[in-house]
């Protein structure tokens, strides 16, 4: 299958990512379409014509968050519940946010902003649905509990990260290194999330699933 983007899904892919660039400096209330066109150096029109508001490209960075969970939750309601399949779904809903580090950023810091709007809708519903995937069905309210642990322990590991970056900044690097140091830390969090969320995950035994 090509994975090639056309010319409008490239422009709308930048537009998100100088988005995501000023909602870390300056905050999502705080930064203006003005502001995004400007820094991509285009009119404020022609971002109108991908993005009439910052709530659509809000929803553009939430889809783009969600596709990895898109494809776990397609792959995983073809399954039969297993331990198999509750440790897969973790592994790769772990590594999707992996992959998607500056959304996962974007969605942690801007959660009050996100929680009641359309896509943060969109967004809650696809995770209790991932959730639901990983604990099975008839689960008791533990392993519900469970489920919903193991997944946010990558929301978790992001923030200890930044509290991490807080405590402990990146050093100077040298010209070609730039953000290797940052990548290696991000990699080290999201391996260590993906452990302690299997460990939860395990925790959800076969015998508590209705079959």
């Amino acid at each position: 299958m090509s994975t090639t983007h056309s010319p409008r899904s490239d422009t709308r892919l930048r537009i998100i990512a100088v988005a995501l660039e000023l909602f870390a400096e300056q905050g999502y209330e705080k930064t203006s379409l003005r502001e995004i066109a400007d820094r991509l150096g285009v009119t404020k029109a022609a971002l109108y014509y991908h993005f009439k508001t910052k709530d659509d490209i809000v929803h553009g960075i939430v889809q783009s968050m969600a596709a990895p969970i898109d494809e776990a939750i397609a792959w995983g309601e073809r399954q039969e519940w297993s331990p198999e399949v509750r440790d897969e779904l973790v592994r790769r809903f772990a590594a999707g946010m992996a992959e998607r580090a500056p959304l996962l950023r974007f969605f942690h810091e801007n959660q009050p902003a996100l929680r009641e709007s359309a896509a943060g809708l969109e967004f809650r519903d696809r995770m209790i649905r991932m959730i639901r995937l990983v604990h099975g069905p008839g689960a008791p309210f533990e392993d519900r509990l469970r489920a919903t642990m193991a997944l946010f322990s990558v929301n978790s590991a992001f923030f200890l990260l930044k509290q991490d970056l807080e405590d402990r900044p990146l050093a100077p690097c040298s010209p070609g290194e730039e953000g290797s140091e940052a990548a290696e830390r991000m990699e080290d969090a999201m391996r260590g999330a993906l452990t302690v969320g299997l460990e939860i995950a395990t925790r959800i035994e076969p015998r508590t699933v209705a079959r």
